[in-house]
């Protein structure tokens, strides 16, 4: 897989992606859904935080404002980061797995990223309101930006018997996250590097076996 295949992967995903958030942005209400099968709904929320809305405000003593900013700035250092192994691998001609994998996570980390650096500046909230496209009124700042998400898959939404001790009566629901197109990317090629594990990275370990045979 060359370096303009791999481009072309990353632009698709990244178009797909911000088509399906800006067009939930701009036509749904916060904690609106739609229902597409009784399994599979878009639900609208947003995330400030990292995966599962965890928050840095959360776990440290600061403020949410600063606690966005930490973590949006280590994004940007961790997209960097992952363009260069993607640029690497490329270069040293490495696997179609493994080059496939890492564009996967480069497009939905960056995906992501957008939302987190320019959707505070370019739209305004949307409690209550459908929010608008670059608006004169917008409800963040540059790097303060909220994560659009919209997937969500209650395979299994039911209520545990009664009978059963300490969960009994209480609601149970499989799969509760919300996630975007972004999201996905990335899960993809993580669960590729990890499922095609010696196929993503056997080339690089028989020419290091190589290599050190040759040494020996």
């Amino acid at each position: 897989m060359n370096l303009k295949k791999s481009l072309l992967l990353i632009a698709l995903i990244l178009i797909v992606d911000q088509v399906s958030k800006i067009y939930i942005k701009t036509h749904f209400v916060l904690g609106e859904y739609v229902d597409v099968f009784n399994w599979f709904k878009i639900l609208f929320i947003e995330n400030e935080g990292a995966a599962w809305g965890t928050k840095l405000s959360d776990i440290f003593p600061i403020a949410d404002s600063t606690g966005k900013l930490v973590l949006t700035i280590f994004r940007l250092f961790a997209i960097v980061g992952i363009g260069y192994w993607l640029l690497d691998t490329i270069k040293k001609k490495s696997s179609t797995t493994l080059i496939f994998a890492v564009s996967l996570i480069f497009a939905g980390a960056l995906g992501n990223i957008i939302d987190s650096v320019f959707y505070g500046m370019i739209f305004n909230d949307s409690y209550a309101q459908v929010a608008t496209l670059f608006s004169s009124e917008p409800y963040g700042s540059l790097f303060h930006g909220k994560v659009v998400d919209m997937l969500y898959f209650p395979m299994v939404d039911t209520t545990w018997p009664n009978w059963i001790p300490v969960v009994g009566g209480n609601t149970f629901r499989f799969f509760e996250p919300v996630f975007n197109i972004a999201d996905t990317a990335i899960s993809t090629g993580v669960g590729i590097l990890i499922v095609f594990n010696k196929k993503a990275f056997g080339d690089s370990v028989e020419k290091v076996k190589t290599n050190k045979s040759a040494v020996e």
